[in-house]
């Protein structure tokens, strides 16, 4: 969306205009609920997250800094991971493995006859547990630090380490079990390493 678009879909929004608030939600409702999915793997609570992450977006617009195209994005982003993460503590989801676990079933069903497309990493991201695929997204998606993480997850740093470099094992012996050894796959799983 062109710069000067989104400043008055945003001023106008904060006059609490309804069709540009809609147009705002609907700008944004598929790219946002596919980051609320990475979390949360299930339809009905992305569903419930998204909701409850706009209501926020347009209760705090007046709050939000613009500073050019992308910033909105990235600031209904933070909020739709902050959404998603409360989620996951309210249901108990967040278990973090000590020992190494097997990539479940729904990873098997994906197609390995050639190089994996976004649609595939996706999904083989969504089969991790739900530790695992949390701190991946955090740190190789969303660019967290490993004390962000550990903040926003009440867990050591020590463990966000240990959660991401677990689901990279993970993903990667699932990619060399079925004969996946191209470059591009394990550019995906090792992005930004320092553990």
């Amino acid at each position: 969306m062109p710069a000067v678009i989104e400043e008055h879909l945003i001023k106008k929004c904060r006059k609490q205009d309804r069709q540009a608030q809609k147009a705002l939600y609907e700008h944004f409702e598929a790219r946002m609920f596919r980051l609320c999915f990475r979390y949360l793997n299930q339809q009905q609570d992305t569903e419930d997250v998204l909701l409850a992450g706009f209501l926020k977006v347009f209760s705090a617009l007046d709050t939000f800094d613009y500073r050019g195209p992308g910033s909105l994005e990235a600031w209904i982003s933070r909020i739709m991971v902050n959404e998603s993460l409360m989620a996951l503590r309210r249901q108990k989801r967040l278990r973090f493995e000590e020992g190494g676990a097997p990539l479940p079933e729904q990873a098997s069903q994906h197609r390995t006859d050639g190089p994996l497309n976004a649609e595939d990493i996706y999904n083989l991201i969504r089969a991790l547990p739900d530790g695992y695929r949390t701190v991946f997204n955090l740190y190789a998606i969303e660019g967290y630090k490993h004390e962000e993480i550990a903040d926003q997850l009440g867990i050591s740093p020590g463990t966000s380490k240990s959660q991401l470099s677990k689901a990279r094992a993970l993903l990667q012996e699932w990619l060399s079990q079925n004969g996946i050894h191209h470059e591009n796959e394990y550019r995906f799983i090792h992005k930004g390493t320092d553990c």
